[in-house]
């Protein structure tokens, strides 16, 4: 396979029929293969962005939908939730991995905050994510809450990561 570039990817902000349907698709497939999640992993993917479907403001919250050759490979969402935004399906396949893929998604996720004049955001992930929480830390996130839980049908730690801006 020949080298992929970030300047091989396409980045929309827009949000059309079909594009949650894969984001949960990508959550579901990866997370089972790569951490050994289950059903229950894809149905909590599933009630999310059903929510988010129903509560979409093209004004307060923002999609980044990546796209290499017509195809998605990836997302990163900011969900409105009252005076803060929720970092959420931030995923990418792969072999689109170590491209800087997602440090240009978080640059792109905090310049929608200042735009936006948010102040606070937060994202939850779990205890196996580390090269995703060690990306997050270095754009500011700090872990701000732990808790067992075993939804995804295996034992995991659930993590709060937050972050304030100004």
């Amino acid at each position: 396979m020949p080298t992929i570039a970030l300047s091989d990817i396409q980045i929309r902000n827009t949000l059309v029929p079909g594009d949650l349907g894969y984001i949960a698709y990508i959550h579901g497939d990866l997370y089972a293969k790569e951490c050994g999640y289950g059903i229950n992993f894809e149905a909590y993917v599933l009630d999310g962005l059903k929510d988010f479907a129903r509560e979409y403001s093209i004004i307060r919250d923002r999609v980044w939908i990546c796209e290499h050759n017509g195809q998605m490979i990836g997302s990163l969402i900011a969900q409105h939730r009252a005076e803060q935004v929720q970092l959420r399906y931030f995923i990418f396949r792969p072999e689109y991995r170590g491209i800087g893929l997602g440090k240009h998604l978080l640059q792109e996720f905090i310049g929608f905050m200042k735009e936006k004049e948010i102040r606070r955001a937060y994202l939850w992930t779990t205890d196996e994510q580390h090269t995703a929480t060690a990306l997050y830390e270095r754009f500011g996130f700090t872990l701000t809450e732990e808790k067992e839980f075993d939804s995804f049908d295996k034992k995991l730690v659930e993590r709060r990561f937050d972050l304030v801006l100004f």
